[in-house]
């Protein structure tokens, strides 16, 4: 068995924090949006392959993966960090804010792209595991329901570049700099979207009684919406129906043909994402048939959920108590975002982590967040002793 003391700490990053932040405020200088991230990704390559690794470009876009096999184990790991920016006009006023208007790293992803590029470096250098470690560099995980981990997957990423087990991670606002938070089991909600189009007879302001106002149906299927959750749902389980948008009609004397609404709905278990939608849609046809109308029903799984599995979440767990101390690792909570790692999920045993981004930061996907450098060693020296010792050189 390998000694503790052969294993990244903390202190092998140290003089690495000045170079860290430097790369990490380039990207966040150089925002480049989902499936846009050509720059990115070169920059990414070529720092990859100056260190050794075998690197594999425009993997599903513009995703990267490097590959980095060391002695004879026949263990595989793979690691993924994301790239792509966000539609955002950036507020922080920061020296190194983006220089592209209207696009900005709201999500932290260059801090993501970052700390695993230090733990690449740090890998390739030290050469202190036994086996093979993969690093994915993902574009386009904002991009929705067809994200870059579905691309990279339909491009063969399993086939072409095999691994045991994955790891990911994502930066967690309100969590102190440099603290990790794990749960086992579902983690991050699956994230489905539904259009609701309701067709009704449209017709004078006046005369109502000629007419079937999609707009009263499409606000009474509001209320009625309200009771799928706290009356078909168990109450032990977590989920969340949220009308987003209603449109209808565009003037005050008009009643018009038909209303369209958009529904986000999110739940942690697949038993229970089928039950939403079998509600969902038996209302939307009982209450426009109702009145009279018809409706159509759009709807878009997007995806999954996120569920760690329990035995990679644990040595996880170990690995961060050994590298920052027991009392800055705690479980974390349910989350209602999505997260596209749920599909690597799907094929490999592995865990989604969430690394502290400080008390006061902004939230996600607000113009006025930024990543902490402060939490940069703290992450890519996770990476590398996580790497090290399910590689154990023994």
């Amino acid at each position: 068995m390998t000694l503790d003391n052969d294993f990244a700490h903390l202190s092998d990053f140290e003089p690495m924090r000045a170079e860290l932040s430097s790369i990490r405020q380039h990207l966040h200088a150089n925002p480049e949006l989902s499936f846009e991230e050509a720059e990115t990704a070169l920059f990414v390559a070529e720092k990859l392959e100056a260190w050794g690794y075998d690197v594999t470009r425009n993997v599903g876009g513009h995703g990267v993966v490097a590959r980095l096999t060391v002695g004879a184990g026949k263990k595989s790991i793979a690691i993924r960090a994301d790239m792509d920016a966000l539609p955002i006009s950036e507020q922080t006023g920061r020296p190194y804010a983006s220089r592209v208007p209207g696009k900005m790293h709201a999500c932290g992803h260059d801090g993501h792209t970052t700390m695993l590029l230090g733990a690449a470096e740090y890998l390739a250098r030290t050469r202190r595991f036994n086996g093979t470690v993969n690093l994915i560099f993902q574009p386009a995980e904002e991009a929705g329901a067809m994200s870059g981990a579905q691309a990279m997957v339909k491009d063969g990423l399993f086939e072409r570049f095999p691994f045991d087990v994955i790891f990911g991670l994502h930066n967690h606002p309100g969590a102190p700099e440099g603290t990790w938070l794990l749960r086992s089991g579902p983690l991050m909600a699956a994230a489905d979207t539904v259009e609701i189009t309701i067709t009704g007879k449209g017709g004078h302001a006046s005369r109502p009684h000629l007419t079937i106002d999609p707009v009263v149906v499409a606000c009474n299927l509001v209320v009625m919406l309200q009771s799928v959750v706290s009356r078909s749902i168990d109450p032990t389980q977590t989920a969340v129906v949220t009308v987003g948008s209603i449109h209808s009609g565009e003037a005050a004397n008009v009643i018009p043909e038909s209303a369209r609404m958009l529904l986000s709905v999110r739940s942690f278990d697949a038993r229970v994402r089928e039950q939403l939608e079998a509600r969902i849609r038996k209302l939307a046809v009982s209450v426009a048939e109702g009145y009279g109308a018809s409706v159509e029903i759009d709807y878009a799984h997007g995806h999954p959920v996120v569920v760690n599995s329990e035995k990679e979440t644990e040595f996880a767990r170990m690995v961060a108590e050994e590298l920052v101390g027991a009392d800055k690792v705690t479980t974390c909570g349910l989350i209602p975002g999505s997260e596209d790692f749920s599909h690597y999920l799907e094929h490999r045993p592995g865990s989604f982590l969430r690394l502290g981004n400080g008390i006061d930061s902004a939230i996600l996907h607000s113009a006025k967040y930024d990543f902490a450098d402060e939490s940069l060693t703290v992450g890519a020296a996770m990476w590398a002793r996580l790497t090290e010792r399910y590689l154990d050189a023994d």
